[in-house]
């Protein structure tokens, strides 16, 4: 059985929890896109885990994990997490698989990611807006380009020191004249980051393996599979809010490429959803609210970014995107996140659809222009006035949080068969 969990919002969905908790029943979790900008945060027993590259499979001890070619790997952050894990006493040995075709962020990529998102963070002239993206700063962008455009760094580069010093000297060239002439930066030198990386090779070399040939046997061996991108689908560059998105596709399709598997392999997607929104960084977000109810949303569900520490934008949950989101990654069922965070709310609204100049919109606009005009359409539904902390059956729920779950399954089009009632993981109602 392959599964695949996408999140079906503008990430930060808690994908880290429902990963953690369906990885008890499997033996392989692999990551398929995004880099060290994602965050998954974990709540065990109390401890709290925050993990960016290695999937939070990791912490359950016969789980082997798998980072595949579609992620952008920055060999700092990596080292850093894996001493991490280290320190706190999680044996990673025989357990991590990193891809041998995975692409490299450099320290070009960073400055690149750095540069670019100060220079757009001016306002244009003629729109009288600014037009960074938000970007972590982490070189995610700028990574995918080279990989692109054919010129990226890939682990088994680092095979030969000779042709990895012979890309690198190219593409180094190539980035100094534009640190230097374009941004005033100083420029960076090729030999010193050689070595720096033949280093770090010489580290993760016990990690690197064929990863798609190793997910192939463990398909043909019935061992069960569980798949996880970061981010989220409104995000995606080719069906998210662009070109306000990150450079990979966290939705399901992502995961074929991403992996090197048959999309055909791929037998159940659960989409991960927030039962409010949230956005980090810059672009529409139509349910945004610049109110009391917004700030308390962030102040009850700890809305501050896991990676960057920013805080998320917060509104009432987004049904007319979800059914988007739902259609887009295929999505059979629902793991619904942080239902304790509206506990206090007498009432709680769900956007139904969007309306632009009075005109109900059939479907989600493609261009973030439209988008930002939107007017969303709510329904409003009475709240539960009760803690979920603790509760971990569906019938134990208030009649009011049933009904709200079942407004969702209406609106979405999928079945809510997850329902975490705190971040603990304990805390988790499995539906039958």
């Amino acid at each position: 059985m392959v599964t695949l969990i996408v999140g079906a919002q503008w990430g930060d969905e808690g994908k880290g929890k429902i990963v953690d908790l369906l990885s008890q029943e499997a033996d392989i979790v692999a990551r398929y896109q995004g880099g060290a900008n994602a965050g998954h945060t974990l709540v065990i027993d109390g401890k709290k885990y925050v993990l960016h590259l290695i999937p939070s499979g990791i912490l359950h001890p016969n789980v082997q994990c798998v980072i595949g070619n579609g992620v952008v790997i920055d060999p700092v952050a990596l080292m850093d997490e894996i001493k991490m894990l280290e320190d706190y006493g999680i044996n990673i040995e025989g357990r991590l698989f990193i891809s041998h075709r995975a692409h490299l962020i450099m320290p070009y990529h960073k400055l690149l990611d750095a540069a670019r998102e100060k220079a757009a963070s001016a306002k244009d002239d003629s729109t009288n807006r600014k037009n960074a993206i938000g970007t972590t700063g982490r070189g995610i962008g700028p990574a995918y380009i080279d990989k692109a455009s054919r010129t990226g760094v890939r682990i088994v580069d680092l095979l030969d020191r000779k042709r990895f010093s012979d890309k690198l000297r190219t593409n180094i060239g190539e980035v100094n004249k534009l640190l230097s002439k374009i941004y005033d930066y100083e420029q960076l030198d090729a030999e010193k980051i050689a070595d720096e990386y033949c280093q770090f090779d010489t580290q993760i070399d016990p990690y690197i393996t064929d990863t798609t040939l190793l997910l192939h046997d463990a398909i043909q061996s019935g061992k069960r599979i569980l798949l996880e991108g970061a981010q989220g689908a409104m995000l995606d560059v080719d069906h998210g809010t662009y070109p306000f998105v990150t450079s990979s596709n966290p939705t399901s399709g992502g995961a074929a490429t991403g992996l090197g598997l048959a999309p055909t392999a791929i037998q159940r997607v659960m989409g991960v959803v927030k039962a409010y929104s949230t956005r980090v960084g810059n672009g529409p977000f139509p349910t945004e609210l610049h109110d009391e109810t917004g700030e308390r949303l962030r102040s009850i569900g700890h809305e501050f970014g896991a990676t960057t520490g920013r805080p998320r934008r917060c509104g009432w949950l987004d049904a007319f995107a979800l059914r988007y989101s739902v259609i887009v990654n295929g999505i059979t069922e629902i793991a619904l996140t942080k239902m304790d965070v509206l506990d206090s709310f007498d009432e709680i609204k769900i956007c139904t659809g969007y309306t632009i100049d009075g005109k109900a919109q059939k479907s989600l606009p493609a261009d973030a222009d439209t988008l930002e005009r939107v007017v969303p359409v709510y329904e409003t539904v009475k709240g539960w006035k009760s803690s979920l902390e603790g509760i971990r059956t569906y019938e134990d729920l208030p009649e009011a949080a049933k009904a709200y779950i079942a407004r969702i399954e209406q609106l979405s089009g999928a079945r809510v068969s997850i329902v975490s009632t705190s971040p603990d993981r304990a805390d988790t109602i499995i539906r039958g």
